[in-house]
C-alpha cells in the first residue's frame, strides 16, 4: 500500500499564502501519515473484527487514554467501514478536516469535498465517550438524509445513530428517527428510519437535527414539570454544518417559545390604513443603509396625527404624547412593514399565511415569525388574519445556545472571511483545508450594467448563448420575484429553466441534482447549504454508466457549468458559496456575476454617483462597465455591510449575556426542584426571610416603637396569622430586644403553622404541593422578567442621549430587576404555601387508589385541561386527575 506523506503535499498546495494556516496543516500531516499507515491492517479484518475496534477503544478510554491518543485507530476503522459500506473512501484532506472538527474549529471545505462523510470521523470518535453528539443542519431534509446516508457507517461500529425533525404547520411535532437497517417502511426513500420518541432520538449515540430543533428543546427542557419529560442531555459535542449560515446569518434572530396575549390585532389594521396613504419622501424618509424608515417631522407626523384622530385612536394632544406612547409601537411596525418588506423577497403568502424566507438560503421558515409586531404588521398589508401579538415563555440566542456546548465545531464552503467573528464571540479557530483536486474554475470579471432591466436582457443573452452550446447554466438570484422574472424573461426567449425558489423548496434535490445535465438552466434563488452537489453530466444514479459518462465528458470539453450571478449579495461568502456550485472536485468550470447600478448593493453604497459618471462619459446602456474601481466600490460595499451586521450581532449577544445569566440561575434553581431536592427546607429559609423584611418595614429601630397592626395585616398575605397571637406578641413585648423577640416568635408560629398544614394534607402531597407551588411560580414570573427586560431593551437606545452608554445602563438596571425576581420568587412562594388548595380525588374506576389527594392551583384557579396535572405525575391534566 503506498501512504502518501502528506505534510509536503499541503505544503506545496498552499505555497505559503497562509502562514499560520500551512503551519497547522504541517502540524496534522503526521497524524494523516499515521491513519495511513492503519489502513493495510483494517483492510484484512472481518467486518467483525473491524466492529470489535469499537469496544477496544471505549475500553482504551476507560483505562485513561484521550481521545487524541486512540484518533489514528478511529479514524482508520471509519475509513475502511465507508469504503466498504459506501464505497466512499476518505481522502486525506478529509482526515485533516475531521481533525480540526476534533479539535474543535471550524473546517472550511470547498464545494464539493464531502463535508458529511468527513464528519462521521470526529462524530464517531467523540461518541465513543458515551455522552452524545449532534451534527447540526440547516433543514429537516438534510438531517433524515445523512442520518440515513451516514447510518451504515455509525451501525456497522455498533453505534447508534438518530434524527429529530421540526414541528408541522399545526404545531404537531413530527417524530423522530433512529437508523434501524431492519425496519420496513412503504416510503421506500425512508425505508430504514424507524420513526421513536424524542427521548430515545437523544439518547442515541449520535443525533442529527436543526438548529432550531436543538435550540427549541433545550428551552422546552427548562419549562417541564418532570425530569422524565426532559428530552437533552447534557450538551457534549456538536459540529454545526454551515456554520456561517446558522452561527452568523441566523444568529440575529433569537429563538422564543411564545403563547398568544390578549392584545387585540384590530389596531394593526388601522394603522396599516393610515400608513397605506402615507407618499415616501414626503411623509417618511427611508434609511436604506440601516433598514430604517422614520415620519417627516413638517408634513407626516401632523399628517398620521389627523388621519388617527379621525379613526378616533390618539388620545392626547400629539403622537408622541405620554397618553399615546403605545401607538408609536403600532405605527413604527405599519412603517417597517410597508417600506422595508417586500411580498416574494422577504416573505410568501401561502394558505392565508405569512412565512418568512430566509434572505441567505432561499427558504421558507415556516413557524417563524417577525418580532415586535412586525410580522402583524405585514398580515395586516397582506389582508390575511392578523394574529395575536405573543408573550415570551423562553427564549436565547443561537449565540448561547451553541455555546453551552462542552466543545463546539463547525464547517462551511465559506467560514474564512467571517474568521474575526467566530473567534471573538465563539472561540472558534477556522482552518481553510486545501481541496483535494487543483482548482481550475474560471472566475470572470463583473459585468456592471446601467440598470436592471439592461441588465437583464444580457443575462438572457448570454445564458441563450452558452445553452446553444449544450453548456449547462446555473443562474443565481437573491429573491423569489427576480427569480420569476427571469424564468419569464427566458421563457419568452424560447428557453426552458428550472426554477428553484422558496415556493418549489420540496423539489431542490432532484433540481439541482440534475443542473449539471446538457443544456440544463437552472435558476436558483441563493444557494446556501442545499446539501447536493452538481455533478457534471447530471445524477448517475438510475442511469446506464456508459450513458452517463459520454454526457460527463461532453459537458467537461466545452468548459463545465457556468455559473452566472444576477446580483451581488450582502455577504461576500454568499457570492462565493453560489461560485463554489462549479469546480468541484477539480471539475472545469467558469462563474461571472451581472451587476446593475439599481441592485440593493450599489444603491445603498454609491451606485448613483457611478451612474452620473456613466452620464458625464456618454457611455450607452448597453455597454457592460468593467473597471477596477466599480469592482472596488461594490467589495467595499459588502465589506461595509458585513461590519454593520456584525456589530448589529455583537450587540445582540453582549445584550443577551446579561440574561443569560438570568437565564442560568433561574434554570439551574428549576433543575433542583425537579431534581427531588428538599424543598421543605428551602421553603422556610424563605418563610423565615419574608418575615424578617415585614418586621423591619413594620418597626422603627430608633424609638423601638412597632406598628403592631399593619405587621399582622402585611403577614396575613404570607400565611393566616389569628388575632389572639397578633394581641398577645406585638401588643404586650417589653421594648428590649423587640426585632429579636419578634421575629423568633413569629417565625416559631410560622413553623408551626406549615407543620400543621402537613399533618392536614399528608407528607406525600405536601411535597407535590412544594414542587408545584415552587415550579408556578418560578414559571410565572419567570415570564414576566422576560417581558419586562424586553421593554426595557427596547427604550434602552434613548439612554444614550442623556450620555450613558445603554448597554450598561441595561446591565445595571437588568441586575435590579433579576434582584427583584428573586426577591419576588421567595415571597410569592412562601405565600403560596399556606394558599394552595389540595382536594381528594374522588373514586373513579379506573385502578387509581380511592383516597390520592389532588393539588389545584394557587387560590383555586381552574386548571387547563393541556397544563401539566398539579399532582406532579409529569402527565397533562386531561390524561391524569382530570379524566
Amino acid at each position: 500500500m503506498h501512504v502518501v506523506h502528506f505534510t509536503g503535499r499541503l505544503g506545496r498546495k498552499f505555497g505559503g499564502l497562509f502562514d499560520s494556516n500551512e503551519k497547522q496543516l504541517k502540524k496534522l500531516g503526521p497524524i494523516v501519515d499515521r491513519v495511513n499507515s492503519l489502513e493495510p491492517d483494517l483492510q484484512s479484518l472481518s467486518d467483525e473484527a473491524l466492529r470489535a475496534i469499537t469496544e477496544g477503544l471505549q475500553q482504551e478510554l476507560g483505562r485513561g487514554a484521550t481521545l487524541d491518543d486512540i484518533l489514528p485507530q478511529a479514524f482508520a476503522a471509519v475509513r475502511e467501514t465507508s469504503r466498504r459500506k459506501l464505497g466512499l473512501r476518505h481522502f486525506d484532506v478529509q482526515l485533516v478536516g475531521g481533525i480540526a472538527l476534533h479539535l474543535g474549529q471550524i473546517a472550511e471545505m470547498k464545494t464539493g469535498e464531502g463535508k458529511t462523510l468527513a464528519a462521521t470521523l470526529p462524530l464517531y470518535l467523540n461518541a465513543l465517550e458515551g455522552k452524545g453528539c449532534h451534527l447540526v443542519t440547516v433543514n429537516d431534509y438534510l438531517a433524515k438524509r445523512d442520518c440515513l446516508w451516514m447510518g451504515p457507517v455509525y451501525h456497522s461500529l455498533g453505534l447508534s445513530v438518530a434524527c429529530i425533525t421540526g414541528r408541522q404547520d399545526d404545531g404537531t411535532q413530527r417524530p423522530s428517527f433512529i437508523y434501524d437497517p431492519e425496519h420496513e417502511d412503504p416510503n421506500e426513500r425512508w425505508s430504514k428510519l424507524r420513526p421513536i420518541a424524542r427521548r430515545e432520538a437523544y439518547a442515541a449515540d449520535i443525533t442529527y437535527g436543526t438548529n432550531n430543533e436543538f435550540g427549541f428543546d433545550y428551552l422546552r427542557d427548562n419549562m417541564v414539570n418532570d425530569l422524565s419529560q426532559c428530552a437533552q442531555r447534557d450538551l457534549h459535542y456538536a459540529i454545526v454544518d454551515e456554520v456561517d449560515n446558522i452561527l452568523i446569518d441566523e444568529a440575529r434572530t433569537p429563538l422564543i417559545i411564545s403563547a398568544a396575549s390578549e392584545e387585540a390585532a384590530n389596531r394593526y389594521v388601522i394603522f396599516d390604513r393610515v400608513v397605506s396613504r402615507l407618499v415616501s419622501d414626503t411623509d417618511y424618509v427611508v434609511d436604506e443603509r440601516t433598514r430604517s424608515v422614520h415620519l417627516t417631522d413638517d408634513i407626516g407626523i401632523p399628517k398620521v396625527e389627523s388621519m388617527l384622530q379621525q379613526q378616533g385612536v390618539l388620545k392626547g394632544p400629539s403622537l408622541f404624547d405620554h397618553s399615546n406612547f403605545v401607538l408609536t409601537h403600532y405605527l413604527q411596525s405599519a412603517l417597517r412593514a410597508h417600506a422595508l418588506f417586500r411580498r416574494d423577497r422577504d416573505y410568501v403568502v401561502k394558505n392565508g399565511q405569512v412565512i418568512i424566507v430566509d434572505e441567505f438560503t432561499g427558504r421558507l421558515m415556516p413557524g417563524r415569525r417577525y418580532s415586535e409586531g412586525l410580522h402583524q404588521a405585514i398580515e395586516a398589508r397582506e389582508h390575511v388574519q392578523v394574529q395575536r401579538e405573543s408573550v415570551t415563555h423562553a427564549t436565547i440566542t443561537f449565540q448561547n445556545f451553541f455555546r453551552m456546548y462542552a466543545k463546539l465545531a463547525g464547517m462551511t464552503g465559506t467560514a474564512a472571511t467571517e474568521a474575526e467573528e467566530f473567534s471573538r464571540i465563539y472561540n472558534l479557530e477556522v482552518l481553510v483545508v486545501p481541496t483535494n483536486m487543483p482548482m481550475i474554475r474560471e472566475d470572470l470579471s463583473d459585468r456592471i450594467y446601467r440598470d436592471e432591466a439592461v441588465k437583464f436582457t444580457a443575462v438572457a443573452n448570454d445564458v441563450a448563448r452558452a445553452h446553444a452550446a449544450g453548456r449547462p447554466v446555473l443562474v443565481g438570484t437573491t429573491s423569489i420575484d427576480k427569480s420569476e422574472v427571469l424564468g419569464d424573461l427566458f421563457t419568452r426567449q424560447g428557453l426552458r429553466a428550472q426554477i428553484l425558489n422558496a415556493k418549489n423548496h420540496e423539489k431542490e434535490a432532484s433540481i439541482i441534482a440534475e443542473a449539471g445535465r446538457l443544456g440544463a438552466i437552472t435558476v436558483a434563488t441563493n444557494m446556501a447549504g442545499r446539501g447536493v452537489d452538481i455533478i457534471l453530466g447530471g445524477n448517475p444514479a438510475n442511469r446506464p454508466p456508459e450513458e452517463w459518462q459520454k454526457e460527463h465528458d461532453a459537458v467537461v470539453a466545452m468548459g463545465g457549468l457556468y455559473v452566472l450571478g444576477t446580483e451581488h449579495h450582502e455577504a461576500r461568502r454568499i457570492d462565493n458559496q453560489l461560485r463554489g456550485r462549479s469546480g468541484r472536485q477539480g471539475d472545469s468550470g467558469a462563474t461571472c456575476f451581472f451587476v446593475s447600478l439599481d441592485d440593493d448593493i450599489m444603491r445603498r453604497f454609491g451606485g448613483e454617483r457611478v451612474k452620473s459618471v456613466m452620464e458625464w462619459a456618454g457611455m450607452d446602456d448597453q455597454t457592460p462597465i468593467e473597471h477596477p474601481v466599480v469592482t472596488r466600490a461594490i467589495a467595499n460595499a459588502q465589506v461595509q455591510t458585513e461590519g454593520y451586521h456584525f456589530d448589529t450581532r455583537k450587540h445582540l449577544v453582549e445584550y443577551d449575556d446579561v440574561l443569560n445569566k438570568h437565564r442560568q440561575v433561574t434554570y439551574d434553581e428549576r433543575r433542583k426542584v425537579l431534581s427531588g431536592a428538599d424543598l421543605r427546607e428551602n421553603i422556610l429559609s424563605m418563610l423565615d426571610e419574608e418575615i424578617e423584611i415585614a418586621v423591619d418595614a413594620h418597626l422603627d429601630p430608633d424609638r423601638e416603637e412597632l406598628d403592631g397592626d399593619a405587621l399582622a395585616q402585611d403577614l396575613n398575605t404570607l400565611f393566616p396569622v389569628s388575632s389572639e397571637f397578633a394581641d398577645e406578641t406585638f401588643h404586650h413585648l417589653p421594648p428590649a430586644h423587640i426585632r429579636d423577640t419578634i421575629v423568633g416568635k413569629v417565625t416559631q408560629y410560622a413553623h408551626r403553622t406549615y407543620e400543621e398544614r402537613e399533618s392536614e394534607l399528608g407528607a406525600q402531597a405536601m411535597r407535590f404541593a412544594e414542587r408545584f407551588v415552587m415550579l408556578r411560580v418560578i414559571d410565572n414570573l419567570w415570564m414576566e422578567h422576560l417581558t419586562a427586560m424586553e421593554h426595557m431593551r427596547h427604550g434602552i437606545g434613548l439612554r444614550a442621549a442623556g450620555q450613558q452608554k445603554p448597554i450598561d445602563v441595561y446591565k445595571r438596571e437588568g441586575h435590579a430587576l433579576f434582584e427583584g425576581l428573586l426577591a419576588a420568587i421567595k415571597h410569592d412562594v412562601a405565600a403560596g404555601m399556606f394558599r394552595v388548595s389540595v382536594k381528594t380525588q374522588q373514586p373513579s374506576p379506573a385502578a387509581r387508589p380511592p383516597s390520592v389527594k389532588r393539588v389545584v392551583a394557587p387560590g383555586g384557579k381552574k386548571v387547563g385541561r393541556n397544563d401539566p396535572c398539579p399532582c406532579g405525575s409529569g402527565r397533562k391534566y386531561k390524561q391524569c386527575c382530570g379524566k
